[in-house]
């Protein structure tokens, strides 16, 4: 199965540089409204079967204008929300932003064990995430546009998808609405088949002036 990763369209904490995972979250900005109307025009022409997206409110957001088009009602799945970020959260500024991802990599290398600050190891986020994938294959078809969230589909992939390298995704940047395409299944495992940095719309429709703690490179 073909599944697209896409970000979430910008929300405000994107902007304010708030480490932001509770639900239901914010809405998108008006950069973030054109991120989401942007994607279906993106998409064109592209065989998509299933929409999935998270319990926080900003998925589902930026489904709409592609579920709209394509007259498909989105499956929400709570697995496929962002990672908890436990003491850290509504906490902004670089050493925050840093301990945050640092725990997201750790966690794609293998330190399962480790434990954001205040909240979940990463066994127990990848086994949530793992879980929704697998339901959304379940539900069959040939292509499913799943919206989730910036930390949570980097580490996830970095985990699970054969052909990326945990030190490169740690160092790339996943804008909103930037997206991962994969291909396989929760049995045979995945590959990768393209990475989208830049919003799905063209990169007009960055805000490099942001400070986005969860789509941000460690290092930045």
């Amino acid at each position: 199965m073909r599944l697209l990763l896409l970000r979430h369209g910008q929300t405000q904490s994107n902007v304010r540089g708030l480490v932001d995972t509770a639900i239901p979250g914010p809405g998108l900005t008006a950069l973030g409204e054109r991120q989401a109307a942007a994607v279906p025009a993106a998409l064109e022409g592209r065989r998509i079967d299933a929409i999935a997206i998270s319990t926080l409110l900003r998925t589902a957001l930026t489904a709409a204008p592609l579920a709209d088009r394509l007259n498909l009602a989105p499956t929400t799945y709570d697995g496929l929300r962002e990672v908890d970020a436990g003491d850290l959260e509504m906490s902004s500024g670089h050493e925050a932003h840093q301990a945050y991802i640092s725990t997201v990599f750790a966690w794609a290398r293998g330190d399962t064990h480790r434990r954001m600050p205040g909240g979940p190891d990463g066994a127990t986020f990848l086994a949530r995430f793992d879980d929704a994938v697998a339901q959304v294959v379940s539900a069959g078809g040939s292509t499913a546009v799943v919206v989730s969230h910036g930390a949570a589909i980097r580490c996830w992939a970095a985990a699970r998808v054969a052909g990326l390298d945990v030190d490169d995704v740690e160092r790339t940047s996943l804008d909103n609405t930037g997206a991962i395409e994969i291909d396989g299944d929760p049995a045979g495992g995945w590959r990768l088949v393209a990475w989208s940095t830049d919003p799905l719309g063209g990169p007009t429709l960055r805000d490099d002036a942001g400070d986005d703690p969860t789509g941000e490179p460690l290092d930045a």
